[in-house]
């Protein structure tokens, strides 16, 4: 359970040129600042490049994805499919050891593995072909005893059985994944007992093992000797890239009610919203209220406008509502809209998420100084009044972070804000 990096590392890692290309196309996935969502897929393309994963391929991806190093360290050390060690260059193999494989064996496949590989798990065998370790649960209960090895699952295995296949991988064959009993599935090892009319032998494997044995490619590593196929999800428009003009979407076609059909003038249901207030009852209610106070499509003449969609622009200033000045503590100095240039972005503060920065400005707080000039008294106002965010000022010392941001300085938590690692 200790996962450390191998205590040897290589001085370098980088991406073969397929591999890199792949790798480039994945981060298009998402949106800008958010590259880091990709580290899994790029930490396993590098780890089939290589067979294991070693610091220098870590920190690669991680300056690709513009990850600080420790974070795609964790990624890599918390997830056991990664390998922190070398690997046999033909195989490692994985021996399911949990209960149903336990009961059915698996023990007996770790001695053949101790007695063909090497003595200890995670060492590689004296021929460099071959590595293996014990593992938990791989979800494949019914044709316990079974190993993982590369891609595929390789189940109801003997001792003698997994003698051989290691003896067939070494001689640079690759054994036909699945169940090694003759069983074509996970059916009942003595033969159907329901289901009777379903005829196995349309296909001599299922579908999973067909097409593997179809790919030839069951143990191979995608180590980027071939062209890999990039991002087909461009053709689509889809993560952030525009269409093709070119590619011609096919629209539903357009229901027409019949000429001769009644149409049906009963108004509809009325319908609550998550709070359970239907939409009537919520008119109803704004109507009791002054008309600064009623929502917007509540006014006079605003019933019949149509709605305007626009694309939204920074302002370089915003206004305040009214503060309120209730509770203890002094009010400090607010002010009535952001300076010249825009409020700064007050999510910089650890604790501060975009809720939070609205109610501050509501408030008619916008800049870091103000914060950084609050006392004692002003901080205490300050955690009265904040609606639904009371004593968020205090807890995790706004004060504190707003000097040093203030005079230019940056935060841990700042450097990974302006990273889009937060919120």
């Amino acid at each position: 359970m200790l996962r450390r990096l191998h205590h040897e590392q290589p001085e370098s890692f980088a991406f073969t040129e397929a591999n890199r290309a792949w790798a480039e196309a994945q981060i298009t996935k998402y949106p800008e600042g958010r590259q880091a969502s990709a580290v899994i897929p790029l930490l396993w393309r590098a780890q089939e490049q290589e067979g294991w994963l070693s610091r220098p391929a870590i920190e690669h991806v991680a300056e690709m994805l513009d990850m600080a190093y420790i974070r795609a360290l964790e990624v890599a050390s918390f997830y056991f499919m990664f390998q922190l060690h070398p690997v046999g260059s033909v195989a490692h193999i994985q021996i399911c050891g949990t209960t149903s494989c336990m009961i059915c064996g698996a023990e007996d496949l770790v001695g053949v593995c101790r007695e063909k590989i090497a003595p200890n798990a995670h060492e590689v065998s004296a021929d460099g072909k071959f590595s293996w370790e014990e593992v938990e649960c791989l979800g494949a209960c019914a044709n316990a005893p079974m190993a993982q090895i590369g891609k595929d699952y390789y189940e109801d295995l003997t001792a003698e059985r997994l003698g051989e296949m290691l003896d067939e991988m070494a001689a640079g064959k690759v054994p036909v994944p699945g169940p090694q009993n003759g069983r074509y599935a996970s059916e009942p090892a003595a033969g159907l007992t329901s289901l009777k009319e379903f005829d196995s032998g349309q296909t001599k494997y299922n579908a999973s093992v067909q097409l593997a044995t179809d790919l030839n490619d069951t143990i191979k590593r995608i180590d980027g000797t071939e062209v890999p196929l990039l991002a087909p999800w461009r053709e689509k428009g889809a993560n952030h890239r525009p269409a093709d003009p070119a590619v011609k979407v096919k629209e539903p076609p357009k229901q027409e009610a019949a000429k001769d059909q009644p149409v049906d003038k009963t108004p509809p249901k009325a319908t609550a919203d998550d709070t359970g207030v239907t939409k009537a009852e919520a008119q109803a209610k704004e109507k009791g209220k002054p008309e600064s106070a009623r929502a917007p499509e509540d006014k006079p003449g605003k019933a019949d406008e149509p709605a305007v969609k626009s694309k939204s622009k920074p302002k370089a200033k915003t206004k305040a509502a009214p503060a309120a000045d209730t509770g203890e503590g002094k009010k400090p100095e607010l002010l009535s809209e952001a300076r010249e240039g825009g409020p700064d972005d007050l999510k910089h503060i650890k604790g501060v998420g975009p809720k939070l920065e609205q109610a501050l400005h509501d408030m008619g707080v916008f800049h870091f100084d103000q914060i950084a000039a609050w006392s004692e008294e002003e901080v205490a106002w300050a955690d009265q009044n904040l609606v639904g965010f009371k004593g968020r000022v205090s807890r995790d010392d706004w004060v504190s972070q707003a000097k040093i941001l203030a005079d230019g300085g940056s935060t841990e938590f700042s450097d990974r804000a302006k990273k889009g690692d937060v919120y």
